[in-house]
Formats: structure tokens, C-alpha cells, sequence
């Protein structure tokens, strides 16, 4: 063929393979840059190692003798060639191993977590102790642990902290879809098989984790393992949380390490009916079908963008956050060494029964700082009442009963100034919304379907009521969950 006569696209695709390594090259500086200037405008602490590629993490693990000695023990268990369970810890690390994003991190996920949380909440974040941060070495190891009210915990946690640290979270298998699975390991989070009991895979995640957390990556810990059914918090889970504090075995780490308790909690949870249904479900009744599920989905999202179309989109009031005093590390473990049980040369079991009992005061102290915001508050105050029908006047001093109560016990009440009748209107919009609550005359009527939310959302705060909380258990409509699996 003459060469006048050849058609364009071998001059187009030459050209694209000679300009293509330029392209690169300019995208990979550009993305840099961008980069820079987003840390810069956050001035938020970012980890070093959380900058290392995910092929480096991947050899280093690789290399472990303690993955060496499992694959060794997994291949003389079941018979299995060395070659193919290596291949098999590849996978896990695959599974596992985040590739850490700045830009994802700070530009897209900032600017998605602010706009869906606005979408849906007004947020509030306070910090106890601000100063309490400022003198932690620079060096230090931070763990933050967090109650976990929902799946949006994630966005708000990480919203709420963005302006201090890029937070690396621990994430169920519920995420590892598309493009779910590739923002959360943009963002640094890594994910986990929950109940999956191979030596070997958690001899995997364990070393990561330890690795990760040896090199100083800010990590955050949902230690209940799952979402509170009933609203309470749940009895905590050990296994991430005894990786952990497998570092501070290594001299110098524990000096390093600090625990910060973080308390979380919404006027609207997304979930809740859905948690309720799936409690009801533990107990014996009737488990809905997927069609029925399929149809509350789009029901919910049909209404939604109705709501916003129409212009009649209201948010779903408040979610807040309270992030609690760093807790060092050091002290407990030097107090077990003084007692004569240095933790880390105890049998198994005596250790974790330690570790249970040192999660069970974390909770303890993520409960203390449990936001209070205006529905929890409201629900509380019905919950003391025996009646369905409660009068308007009885329950706005109620309320100002029980936020005066909770001030007093040192509790974190949103907007504690606020006049009672104030706190229950803005409450009221969301349950008459939601049908839990009718007005008639001077009357609240608490409608049937409402009676479970209303002990859900008094449950998250009932631990704070001083001597009203018994009162909120004895009138608790709802099974407990706290030995429920996740």
C-alpha cells in the first residue's frame, strides 16, 4: 500500500505510545503536588509509613519467620505443598494490604465525608483536651478506639479527625465491594475476615498489624466487633486489640504507645430499624425476605430523593463526636510488672483475660464520653414514663430533669444551654417523622412501631442517666444484644 494512502491510526497509536511515559510522568508530579497542597491546607499529621508502597509491605511480610513458621505448620496439618500455602498467604495479603492515598485520602474523601455527612447531619466534634495532644512525642503510637453505632462511623470519625490524622481502620468483609473495597484502601483501611478462625490467616493479619503499628501508622479500633443491635454498648472483642499491644513485647514501644477512647452517636442512626429486625430475628421471630429487605432499601431512597427534589429534605439532626484523653500504655503494663505478672511472659490465657479486663475499662471509658444529642436525650426521657400517653408538661421537665442529671455526672450533653422545650422540638421533627411520636392536644401519643426505636436510642445513653437509669432498663422494650455475635 502506498505510504499516502495508509490510515490514521498507526501515526495515532505511534504517537500515543511515545507521548504515554511523558504522560505519566506529569500526571504522577501533578498528583504530588496536589497532594502537598492538600496536607499543607489540613496541616494534619500523616504517618511516614503509611506512604510505603504496598509491594514493600508485601515482600517485608513475606520475609517474616513468624509467617514462615505458620505456612510450615499449615503445610504439615493438611497435607499441603509449601508452594501452594505461600500462594495462599499472597492472597490473604492481597486481601489485606492497603495501597494509602494522600490525594484520595484529603482531597476526594474529605470533600465525600463532608458532603454526605451534610447531607444527612449537622456535626459536631470537640476534643477534651486539646493540649493533651499537643504534648504527645512526636514519635508516639496512637491507637484511637471507638464505640460503634454504624456503618457511617467510618465517615464520621475519619471527618471529624481529618484536620489531626489520617486514621487506618480495620474493615469487615460487608465494604469489600465495588468501588467500596478500592476507596477504603485508598484511605488506608484494611480488611478482615470476621469469624474466620485458620491459624494461619490471623498469623498473617496479626503480623501486619503489628507491623503497621511498630512503624507508627495512626490506627482506629472498633473493639465491640460489630453494631449495637439494642443500642447498648457491647461486651468488647480482643483479638485486633491483642495484636496490638503485641508491639509494646519490643523494647521501647510501649513507652510509645497510647489509647484514646472516642464516643460516637447520632440523632438518626441509618441502620436501626434494620439492627432491630435483625435482633428480633436472634430471638426467635420471623426473618424477612430479600425482596421485603430490597423494598425498604428503595423505599427509603425513593423518599429520600423525593424529599430532595421537592425541596421538603430535612437532615437527620445530629451527629457528634467527643475524642477522650490519650491514655498511655506504659503504666498499665508497668503496674502488671510490678505485681509480679509482666503480661507478656503470662500463659495465653491469663494474658487475654488481662487484655479483656483493660477493653472492658476502655469501654468503660468510651461510655463516659457517649455524646448526648437531642433525640437520645428525648427517647430517655419517655422511656421513664409507664404510659403511651404522656403529657406535654411532664415530659419537658423530664428532660430538664435528665439533662441536668447528665451535666452534673460530667456527661458530654450537646448544647447543654439549650431550654428544654427548645431540645424536645428539634427531637420532635425527626420522631414525628419517623412515626414514633403524635401529638394530640397536649398529649404525646407513642405510636405502636415507635415504642422499639425509642428504647433503642435510650439505651445508647441509659449507662449516663445516674438514677434514672433503672428506670430506662426496667421499661426497656428490646432483648439485649451484648452476647449476640457481630
Amino acid at each position: 500500500m502506498p505510504l499516502e494512502r495508509l490510515p490514521p491510526w498507526p501515526y495515532l497509536l505511534a504517537g500515543l505510545v511515545v507521548l504515554a511515559p511523558l504522560v505519566l510522568v506529569l500526571w504522577r508530579r501533578w498528583t504530588r503536588k496536589a497532594a502537598r497542597r492538600a496536607l499543607f491546607r489540613f496541616r494534619a499529621r500523616v504517618d511516614r509509613f503509611k506512604l510505603t508502597s504496598k509491594r514493600y509491605i508485601t515482600e517485608s511480610l513475606l520475609a517474616d519467620e513468624r509467617i514462615a513458621a505458620a505456612v510450615d505448620a499449615h503445610a504439615a496439618e493438611h497435607g499441603m505443598a509449601r508452594a501452594a500455602v505461600w500462594e495462599r498467604v499472597r492472597t490473604y495479603l492481597r486481601e489485606i494490604v492497603p495501597a494509602f492515598n494522600l490525594l484520595m485520602y484529603y482531597q476526594f474523601g474529605y470533600a465525600l465525608s463532608k458532603a454526605a455527612l451534610g447531607l444527612f447531619y449537622k456535626t459536631s466534634v470537640r476534643i477534651r483536651r486539646p493540649e493533651a495532644f499537643e504534648r504527645l512525642p512526636r514519635e508516639s503510637i496512637v491507637i484511637y478506639v471507638l464505640n460503634h453505632r454504624s456503618n457511617a462511623d467510618y465517615v464520621l470519625a475519619s471527618y471529624g479527625l481529618a484536620g489531626q490524622v489520617a486514621i487506618s481502620y480495620a474493615v469487615g468483609e460487608w465494604a469489600r465491594v465495588f468501588p467500596l473495597e478500592y476507596l477504603f484502601k485508598s484511605f488506608g483501611s484494611y480488611f478482615i475476615r470476621r469469624r474466620y478462625r485458620e491459624p494461619l490467616y490471623h498469623t498473617v493479619l496479626e503480623r501486619y498489624v503489628q507491623l503497621i503499628t511498630r512503624n507508627g501508622v495512626t490506627q482506629g479500633l472498633f473493639p465491640e466487633g460489630g453494631l449495637s443491635r439494642d443500642g447498648r454498648l457491647r461486651t468488647p472483642k480482643i483479638g485486633m486489640l491483642d495484636y496490638l499491644l503485641g508491639v509494646a513485647r519490643e523494647p521501647g514501644f510501649a513507652e510509645r504507645m497510647y489509647v484514646v477512647p472516642v464516643g460516637l452517636n447520632y440523632d438518626r442512626v441509618l441502620e436501626d430499624r434494620s439492627l432491630l429486625r435483625e435482633l428480633r430475628v436472634t430471638e426467635g421471630g420471623p426473618a424477612p425476605s430479600r425482596w421485603a429487605q430490597f423494598r425498604e432499601v428503595l423505599n427509603f431512597g425513593v423518599s429520600s430523593f423525593g424529599r430532595l427534589g421537592t425541596g421538603r429534605w430535612k437532615r437527620y439532626g445530629r451527629a457528634a463526636v467527643v475524642v477522650g484523653e490519650p491514655l498511655p500504655l506504659a503504666p498499665w503494663l508497668g503496674a502488671l510488672a510490678a505485681s509480679g505478672t509482666p503480661l507478656f511472659e503470662l500463659p495465653r490465657p491469663e494474658r487475654l483475660a488481662h487484655v479483656q479486663r483493660f477493653a472492658d475499662d476502655l469501654m468503660r471509658r468510651i461510655g463516659s464520653i457517649v455524646p448526648v444529642t437531642a433525640v437520645p436525650l428525648v427517647c430517655a426521657a419517655l422511656q421513664t414514663f409507664d404510659s403511651e400517653l404522656v403529657p406535654e408538661e411532664a415530659l419537658l421537665a423530664r428532660i430538664e430533669e435528665l439533662r441536668d442529671v447528665l451535666v452534673a455526672a460530667g456527661a458530654e450533653v450537646v448544647e447543654p444551654e439549650r431550654e428544654a422545650a427548645e431540645t424536645f422540638e428539634r427531637a420532635y421533627r425527626m420522631l414525628r417523622m419517623r412515626r414514633v411520636l403524635h401529638k394530640e392536644g397536649a398529649t404525646y401519643v407513642i405510636l405502636p412501631r415507635g415504642r422499639e426505636l425509642i428504647s433503642y436510642y435510650a439505651n445508647g445513653i441509659a449507662h449516663l442517666c445516674g438514677s434514672y437509669e433503672s428506670a430506662l432498663r426496667g421499661r426497656n422494650a428490646l432483648p439485649s444484644d451484648r452476647f449476640i455475635g457481630a
